[in-house]
């Protein structure tokens, strides 16, 4: 069942409140699952069901994606910022030490709130930030396409994509191993959540925020729109061209730490 929790977090400018959107179901022992980058908690819903046989399953939006509004003002997204505010949201959920399972750019969050101790264990799946030159290349451009093609499809196309085996795939490709196993309607939900643009100004009005977004540290995000933008790059301007130094792309490597 899909639900909200508010917490405070410090920053430099005084306390500020955070709120994520997470999904909880099963009983046992508690285990967190973190989705990956321009995803959301409904990437787990294929074995969410299978896992919460056996423990208590916390799903969750990440800060700026799906339903979770972005990081405040003040507040920085970066691993800094976001192992601390993942932190807060089990004390809020009253969670102690969760086992957590990620994937990619949740892999990363997974492996660092192991480095903390804020959790029982940790299956980190596929995390970013071991890569190589050429991976870091290849996931920049990926994610710039994916960028690119969620601002322009309409939903309309999207919706005739998802009625063959190849559409789907042409959609989701970058996120699921095996795209065509998803049904329409599945990934008619999961592209219709990306940014999109929105409506051009009319004389009658002012102009809407742009679906677009720069950070805080220059750097253009991959994921822009509504509600929030999650950029996990800590990125930084090198001459005219931006540089994005952070983690990323790491291919198919797994590790798994435990206490």
């Amino acid at each position: 069942m899909s639900a909200t929790v508010s917490f405070s977090l410090p920053s430099a400018h005084g306390p500020r409140t955070v709120t994520m959107s997470y999904a909880r179901v099963g009983t046992g022992e508690p285990l967190l699952l973190l989705h990956g980058i321009g995803h959301h908690r409904q990437a787990w819903d294929p074995v969410v069901h299978i896992l919460a046989a056996e423990r208590e399953v916390i799903a969750v939006d990440l800060p700026g994606f799906g339903e979770s509004p972005a990081l405040p003002d003040g507040l920085r997204h970066d691993l800094g910022t976001v192992v601390p505010t993942l932190g807060g949201l089990c004390e809020a959920l009253e969670i102690e030490r969760p086992h957590v399972a990620g994937n990619s750019l949740g892999g990363l969050l997974a492996l660092e709130l192991g480095r903390e101790k804020l959790v029982r264990s940790v299956t980190a799946i596929s995390p970013a930030g071991f890569w190589s030159p050429v991976e870091r290349r290849y996931a920049f451009g990926v994610l710039l396409a994916m960028r690119q093609g969620a601002r322009r499809l309409p939903l309309p196309v999207i919706e005739r994509l998802s009625r063959s085996a190849a559409g789907r795939a042409a959609l989701t490709s970058t996120i699921y191993a095996r795209p065509g196993r998803r049904s329409p309607e599945a990934v008619v939900a999961e592209t219709s959540r990306w940014p999109r643009p929105r409506a051009s100004p009319t004389p009658s009005g002012p102009a809407p925020p742009s679906s677009s977004r720069t950070t805080s540290r220059g750097c253009p995000s991959p994921w822009p729109g509504a509600p929030g933008t999650g950029c996990w790059y800590a990125a930084r301007e090198s001459g005219p061209s931006t540089s994005f130094p952070g983690p990323g792309w790491c291919g198919c490597r797994a590790a798994v730490t435990s206490r």
